[in-house]
Parts: structure tokens; C-alpha cells; sequence
């Protein structure tokens, strides 16, 4: 029993997976593009715990929410008593490392966090239960530019990524008093058509009306498309904010819908929301969203602060940059290949001096014959083989042979093989 045990293998956990190093070239890239484009629009990074107090979630979120009802994974902690959840978001987690670091001390801010996120969910393609999120979060800026800007900020993304198929949402869900008002509007309306509602929606009549608008169930469709709109319901204030928004997005040349039952699924927004989706994905097609929530910060404990943010879903925007035929390859510029008592002993050294030189270099560790060698070093990628012989360590020179193009084989000294490697690529 005891051999049985000790020679048992095992697997990643359902819906937590692993990043194979042939995927990690096109993360590079989604990572990389994304964290230039954050920049060039003034975000800086902020990194905040994977595990916050679940009070913070159930605060922010909403208690009626399907992340606090049945997605989270929360425990507590048997050193002390605490409450303790992994994030579901980051947005409530940088609410409240903004709050606790008094971060808008000297103004308005602009962060971006990245990381593992965990929901309890059906795991599906493009949905894990970890997954992994850039957010940018915009703190004390009350106008609609930054709204704007935020989506601006992802059209550019996207194109940077060479994603297409993906289309603009948006919507202003007013504020609390205007939702509070459509709230009693839409209960009255769906409890004339209570024979219509799923088990689902008849469980968030009284606790979370606006969510059954966002509804998958075909057979609910038509009704809900007919529901009295929360356009509507808004105030002065609410709409120009809308109306100014939509506008400065005509002017950037965004081009958008307006979807009444885009309501996003967490109780922290107000006005405006949205979501980029594709059609590519299946029913995983919001690819990132997010919104406005000016009440948050207060509600978390800080100061009144008008706030401003979205989450990018890593997992989809991966999947959909292999749809759209995205490449991108981590190629080595060297497999060194030693043969020979001098050079294997001087091939160490020379593997780092071609490294300080900026060179990505594989070097050949333990013996082989020149031709296991060479297969070695043609299956690495690399674009060229650097041959050490021992000629070649006496003279403090190299060989060069192209790999991943044709080209005669070359020799040189080895403080100028970088300066060979980048004038031929």
C-alpha cells in the first residue's frame, strides 16, 4: 500500500493548468504589448496580494453577486480565524491598497495591476478557475475622458496585437438613486412575466433584478429585450456624462453599440459600462470589460473618489491572437557546440562572454559527438551553431554556421561574433 501510494502520479487541479514553454512566446508578447501601451498612457504598476479579507468582496462585489454566492474560494485561516479568499478581481484589492496607502494623497492616479485570479466556475474554453487579468484602475478623475480614454487605450491594444473580430458595448447604468428607481420598474415588469423566468432569474427577482437582463437562456430573450430600458430612467447629469462620452469616441473613431442590457456583473459600477466582445470565442466572447464606480472608494472606507476601470480576460485575448494566425517565437541565437578536450574546458567562459555581449546562447553540457551535436543544436531554434574545436579555442575564435537560413559557415574571433550575428539578420 505503502509503494502504491509513493509511486502515484499527479495532475494539475480542474480548471488550473500549465504554460507550456511553446505558449510563452505569445504571452511574452500580449504581456509586453500591453504593459508598453499602459505606459504610454501614464498607468503605473501596482502589484497587490493574491489573498485579501473576504469581507472586501462580499463589501464590493455584492453579496447577491454569482463571484460571492458560489465562485469564491474562501476558507479560514486556522492560525487566527481570519476570513480569507483568493481574488476573484483585482479591482476591489487595488480599491483597497489605494485607500490603505493613501495613494491619491497628492492627486488623481492612474494604476495597472497583472496576475492570477480564482472563480470557482464550469470551466469552458477561455474560462478557467484560474485565470489571469491585466486591470487598469483610474482614481479622482470625475469626466467622461477618462472613461474614453480607457477604452481608447484598448482599441490600441488591439490593434498592436493584430486582433480583429471585436466589437465596442457600452452603457450607462446611472447612479444608485436612478438604479434604485429602475430597480422597482423592472421587479413590477418581470413579475408580470414571472412564467417566463428561469429558476435563476426568479432567484435574483428581489436581489439582483439588472442581472437577469444579461440573461443567456434563449427562451428569456425576447422578454428581456423588451423590458423597460434604464436609459430612461437617467438624470441630467447621468445622461450628459453618457452623451459626452459617446461623443468623444465618435471623435477618436471608435466605433461602438449601445447595448441596454449590458449591466456588468458586479454591484460596484454606476454609469458608464462596458465590454469588447468577439464572436470568435463562443459563448467566452467578452474578451476585456469594465466600467465606472464612484462610490466604491467611500464604500471601502476612503474619502469620496470618482474611480474608473477594466479587466483584460489574458486567457481569451491568447486564444484570440491564435485565432487571428498571432505569432511570435523566443528564438536562441546560438547553440554552442564543443568538441575537444581545450574546448569543452574553455567553452563555459565563452558562452558567458557571448551572453555579456547580448547574445541568447544555449551551450551543449555533457559529451556528444559532433553530429548528435548538430541535431541537438537544430532542434533548439537556434539561428546559428557556434563550433568550439580546440583550433578554434587556441586561436580564440569561433565558427559560425547559419542554421535557420542558407549561408557559408564562417570564422571569426569571438569578440566579434555578435557583431556577425546582427548584421546578418
Amino acid at each position: 500500500m505503502a509503494d502504491k501510494l509513493q509511486s502515484k502520479s499527479f495532475q494539475s487541479i480542474k480548471g488550473f493548468y500549465d504554460i507550456l514553454p511553446e505558449a510563452t512566446p505569445l504571452w511574452f508578447k500580449l504581456e509586453d504589448t500591453a504593459r508598453r501601451v499602459l505606459a504610454q498612457y501614464g498607468y503605473n504598476n501596482i502589484r497587490m496580494p493574491l489573498v485579501e479579507n473576504t469581507e472586501l468582496f462580499v463589501r464590493s462585489v455584492g453579496e447577491h453577486t454569482d463571484i460571492v454566492e458560489k465562485e469564491m474560494y474562501a476558507w479560514e485561516d486556522k492560525l487566527n480565524g481570519d476570513k480569507l479568499t483568493l481574488r476573484p478581481e483585482g479591482t476591489a484589492g487595488c480599491v483597497r491598497a489605494v485607500i490603505e496607502n493613501n495613494l491619491t494623497y497628492n492627486g488623481p492616479v492612474r494604476l495597472w495591476y497583472s496576475g492570477a485570479m480564482f472563480r470557482h466556475e464550469n470551466v469552458q474554453k477561455g474560462r478557467q478557475r484560474q485565470f489571469h487579468q491585466i486591470g487598469a484602475e483610474a482614481f479622482g478623475f470625475e469626466s467622461p475622458e477618462v472613461d474614453a480614454e480607457q477604452i481608447v487605450m484598448l482599441a490600441r491594444l488591439w490593434r498592436e496585437l493584430s486582433i480583429t473580430d471585436v466589437e465596442l458595448q457600452i452603457n450607462s447604468i446611472g447612479d444608485a438613486d436612478e438604479r434604485l428607481a429602475y430597480r422597482q420598474t423592472l421587479i413590477t415588469y418581470f413579475e408580470e412575466h414571472v412564467a417566463l423566468l428561469d429558476e435563476d432569474a426568479k432567484r435574483r427577482l428581489h436581489t439582483n433584478p439588472l442581472r437577469i437582463l444579461d440573461t443567456k437562456n434563449p427562451r428569456m430573450q425576447a422578454m428581456c429585450e423588451a423590458a423597460p430600458k434604464l436609459m430612461d430612467c437617467l438624470g441630467d447629469a447621468t445622461r450628459t456624462h453618457f452623451e459626452k462620452l459617446c461623443q468623444l469616441l465618435t471623435e477618436a473613431g471608435i466605433t461602438y453599440s449601445i447595448n441596454h442590457r449590458l449591466v456588468r456583473g458586479l454591484d460596484y459600477y454606476n454609469r458608464t459600462v462596458f465590454e469588447w466582445v468577439t464572436t470568435k470565442l463562443g459563448a467566452q466572447g467578452t474578451i476585456a470589460a469594465g466600467g465606472r464606480y464612484d462610490n466604491l472608494v467611500v464604500q471601502l472606507g476612503g474619502n469620496a473618489t470618482p474611480a474608473c476601470g477594466f479587466g483584460i480576460g489574458l486567457e481569451r485575448v491568447f486564444l484570440l491572437m491564435q485565432e487571428n494566425g498571432v505569432i511570435a517565437s523566443d528564438v536562441p541565437d546560438i547553440y554552442l557546440v564543443n568538441l575537444g578536450k581545450l574546448a569543452e574546458k574553455q567553452a563555459f567562459k565563452a558562452a558567458e562572454t557571448l551572453r555579456g555581449a547580448g547574445l541568447q546562447v544555449i551551450l551543449h553540457a555533457g559529451a556528444g559527438s559532433f553530429k548528435s551535436q548538430m541535431k541537438k543544436a537544430d532542434r533548439s531554434g537556434a539561428r546559428f551553431a557556434a563550433i568550439l574545436g580546440d583550433d578554434e579555442a587556441l586561436a580564440n575564435e569561433i565558427s559560425l554556421k547559419p542554421l535557420l537560413q542558407a549561408g557559408e559557415q564562417m570564422r571569426c574571433k569571438l569578440s566579434e561574433v555578435a557583431k556577425q550575428i546582427k548584421e546578418s539578420i
